[in-house]
């Protein structure tokens, strides 16, 4: 096949992957189920998920990602390798150029082990720049203008704010705080409130279910099924809407306080124009309802989310990759 290029949001949750003039080609877990009897990789993505808190003592299914950061090198290499693979085909005549996504506060060794898994998983040049700014880009956001433009992008494992000006980043702070701590949060308060223990997934399914930043006043219910901690055997309980906004707080305080931190450091023009335009939020994390009317609230700034939050990184990776020179002062590069 003749795919030169390809761009890949490699989230701690998700893996999106992009192709110019074809758009969102693969959005799947970034989750990979290992054997470890033959150190092989059985499954990757949505066949890897299914495995999540099902598996054998033989087989490990766990995610390669943490906090945006690569936890696991050998096993995000084979996971790049299966998804360039099955978006370029194994008997290809040219290697693509891939645009990956990296977390702002990323260190240099994690940037350098980013771009080496992406050539080893067959990459013929990879480039990687920052979330806010790609994130920013799918948005629509025009980031080489002279004025300050602030986006808020809310993962699986960070949450990176970043105020943007003339397409580079002015302040910018990344907090470890994302989708899978709010899922966490919601596993804990439940096992604490109702003595019921639940996997992960379970706790995604109601947060995506019923979870809101703002106590309702009609409030929506959701069956739990789970393991009864005190006798051990298996129990359903209803849990409310505002119960999954209280089990949240914590999280969604750090959130705003990382908004704070990036504000404080804005210098007076650039807030101004904030104050104009507004924020904006991206990722998955922009989809618990209404965390924009939670922002708005607190910091007194409009806050908007983007149109189609979950996809805006993997866009701008696109977009990137069709205009390289212009974001060359941007990008992180890699021969």
């Amino acid at each position: 096949m003749f795919l030169r290029k390809i761009g890949i949001d490699l989230g701690t949750a998700n893996i999106l992957i992009f192709i110019p003039g074809k758009g969102v080609v693969i959005n799947e877990p970034s989750v990979v189920a290992v054997s470890l009897a033959e150190n092989r990789v059985l499954a990757v993505g949505n066949e890897a998920k299914e495995m999540l808190g099902r598996t054998p003592d033989t087989i490990i299914a766990s995610r390669p990602l943490k906090d945006g950061a690569i936890a696991d090198y050998r096993i995000t290499e084979a996971m790049l390798k299966y998804f360039i693979n099955k978006v370029s085909g194994k008997f290809r005549l040219f290697r693509p150029e891939v645009m990956i996504s990296v977390p702002a506060g990323i260190t240099s060794t994690e940037k350098r082990a980013v771009i080496d898994a992406a050539v080893k998983a067959g990459a013929k040049a990879a480039y990687v720049l920052k979330e806010p700014i790609l994130a920013a880009i799918g948005a629509g956001i025009p980031i080489n203008n002279a004025q300050g433009n602030m986006i808020i992008d809310i993962g699986g494992g960070t949450s990176e704010v970043a105020v943007i000006s003339l397409g580079g980043v002015v302040a910018a702070h990344s907090a470890r705080v994302g989708g899978n701590r709010f899922d966490q949060a919601i596993a804990d308060y439940i096992k604490r409130k109702h003595g019921l223990a639940i996997g992960d997934r379970t706790a995604e399914d109601i947060k995506i279910q019923i979870g809101s930043a703002i106590a309702q006043v009609k409030e929506e219910y959701a069956e739990v099924k789970g393991r009864d901690l005190t006798g051990g055997l298996p129990k359903i309980i209803k849990v409310s809407s505002n119960e999954i906004t209280e089990a949240l707080q914590d999280e969604l305080r750090e959130v705003i306080n990382a908004i704070k931190k990036v504000l404080q450091e804005t210098p007076p023009e650039l807030a101004a124009d904030i104050m104009d335009k507004g924020m904006v939020l991206s990722g998955g994390g922009a989809l618990l309802r209404n965390l924009d009317q939670l922002i708005t609230k607190t910091i007194n700034v409009p806050c908007y989310v983007a149109d189609d939050a979950l996809l805006c990184v993997v866009k701008g990776t696109g977009k990137a990759l069709e205009n390289l020179d212009l974001y060359k002062k941007t990008l992180l590069m890699s021969k």
